[in-house]
Formats: C-alpha cells, sequence, structure tokens
C-alpha cells in the first residue's frame, strides 16, 4: 500500500482539511495510517522516538495529496508532549484527530518479568497514551469544541501467557477510552480503542519468534494475519464523517480470534459431506 497514492477504499478527498496527529508514525500501522491519511487529504502530524524512520515516511508522503511532518517525541515526558501539540496548533491552527498507536512491550514468562520491566510497559503505553490525550483535549479539543481520539490496543482479550505487563496495560487503555468517552461527550469528544490481533508488521515479522511468525495464522479463525492497511482503513474510516457516532468502545479487529483459536471444525473433524476442513479450504482457493 505506502507505494500508492489513491486509497484503494474511499473516495479521493474524503479527509481535505483536517489535521490529524499519528504517534508511532514510523513504522507499521502508525505508518501505513499515516499515509492513508495523507492519501484522503489530510495533514498529518506524526511522531516517534527515532528520525529515520520518520523520514521515510515522509518520503512515501511526498507525492500523496495531503501533507506529513514528524517531529522525534518520547511521549513519556510531559513537557516534550505539551511542546508538541503547542507547535502543531501554531502550525495548523487545530486538530481533529489523535492516534495513540506508539507503544511497545517485549515476550517474556511472568515469572522472569523484572519491576522495572513492568513499568517501562505501563509508562509507554499507559501513562504516554495519557499524557498525549490529556494534552490533546486540553489543548485543542476541548477549546475548538469536538475531535477524536483512537487508541491502539491489543487482542485476543482472554489472556496472553508472556505478555502480561502488555495485557495489563492495554486493558487500562480500553477503560480509559470509555471513561473518557462519557466524560468527555459533553465537549463533543470521541474516543474509542482498536483492538488489534495478529498482524503482519515489519515489527511482527521480523522481531518476534520465527516459530510464533511461522504458525500465527493457524491461530485466527479466518486463517491469515491481518494487514497493516486494513487497520489504517478503519482509522480512516473514524476520522470522517462515518465515525461521528462511534464512541466509548472497543472494535476488535482479529479475524475472530478473540472469539476462537483455529479453525472450525479443528482439522481433525471432518464436515457432514465426509470433505476435511482443509479440503474444504483447497477447494474455495
Amino acid at each position: 500500500m505506502a507505494e500508492s497514492s489513491h486509497s484503494q477504499v474511499f473516495r479521493d478527498g474524503l479527509l481535505d482539511g483536517l489535521v490529524c496527529a499519528v504517534s508511532g508514525a514510523g513504522t507499521g500501522f502508525g505508518r501505513e495510517t499515516a499515509l492513508e491519511l495523507a492519501r484522503l487529504g489530510a495533514a498529518v502530524v506524526g511522531c516517534g522516538r527515532r528520525s529515520e524512520p520518520l523520514e521515510e515516511t515522509a518520503e512515501l508522503a511526498r507525492a500523496l495529496p495531503g501533507t506529513f511532518e514528524f517531529e522525534p517525541l518520547d511521549i513519556r515526558k510531559e513537557e516534550p508532549v505539551d511542546r508538541f501539540f503547542d507547535g502543531l496548533l501554531e502550525r495548523h491552527g487545530r486538530l481533529d484527530l489523535l492516534l495513540n498507536n506508539a507503544g511497545g512491550q517485549f515476550l517474556a514468562p511472568a515469572e522472569s518479568i523484572t519491576p522495572k520491566g513492568f513499568r517501562t510497559v505501563i509508562d509507554l503505553n499507559v501513562n504516554g497514551t495519557w499524557l498525549m490525550t490529556h494534552a490533546a483535549a486540553t489543548k485543542a479539543f476541548i477549546p475548538g469544541g469536538g475531535g477524536k481520539v483512537i487508541s491502539v490496543t491489543l487482542s485476543p482479550h482472554n489472556g496472553m501467557p508472556a505478555m502480561v505487563h502488555s495485557g495489563a496495560a492495554r486493558a487500562a487503555v480500553e477503560n480509559m477510552m470509555r471513561t473518557l468517552a462519557v466524560e468527555w461527550a459533553r465537549f463533543g469528544i470521541k474516543t474509542c480503542s482498536l483492538a488489534a490481533g495478529q498482524f503482519a508488521t515489519e515489527t511482527f515479522l521480523t522481531k518476534y519468534p520465527q516459530e510464533i511468525v511461522d504458525h500465527v495464522a493457524r491461530s485466527v479463525p479466518m486463517g491469515r494475519t491481518g494487514r497493516p492497511e486494513e487497520m489504517a482503513w478503519l482509522v480512516a474510516y473514524l476520522a470522517s464523517p462515518a465515525g461521528n457516532f462511534i464512541s466509548g468502545t472497543t472494535i476488535t479487529i482479529d479475524g475472530a480470534r478473540d472469539n476462537w483459536a483455529g479453525p472450525w471444525p479443528p482439522e481433525a473433524i471432518a464436515t457432514e459431506s465426509g470433505t476435511s476442513v482443509a479440503e474444504e479450504r483447497r477447494a474455495k482457493e
């Protein structure tokens, strides 16, 4: 998707005039979403901890109808976050959407996670999301009469071994978005979470154990991993007028993995016709 100058889903100019902030815009969901928003005419302001990936996103965005600008930012630090939004508002005069995409975790058995490691994940995913959300609301959305906050979390919700720190953090973020949707509705602010399942992002493909990468699609009822642009399309939908009545919820985008692990019926169970699941899938292909 990155090389295309047109959205595959939405009409040209859908987001003309909107200003969108995207954290973690240098890779994965953040990059794909920043590019999709710019394809649709938005002015996108990205941030991330490292300049190099953001520069690559900027290069990909050069030919798009909208714009993309960026600055390095550690979302865990209050004063830099405040300066980020002050500068954005000085340049653009408004903010319409904040995508809290920046986050991080590491695979580790619960008993081996140190207090420092746990705090690090909570600080980035919970405190960082709060600082970005609070600054966007108090500096832009409340004075401006409204706005949208979308925070990326994780699926499945039924427990993720080796991810207790991230599971705790993402649950906190989902509740944060639900609570703020109620409190800040009077200001015209909509908040929601997007719980992402197993996606073939660069980070997943290169940073996770190869055994997990090779076999994770088998855990998804739809039989495949997600594509980053599919997340970007959902964010673009929510950013558009079509998303104006969506708030206070968690939208799970994971090929039904939140509901069941693997295909149904299981491979070993034959269908009523006597054809195996594998044979049915091959016939459809």
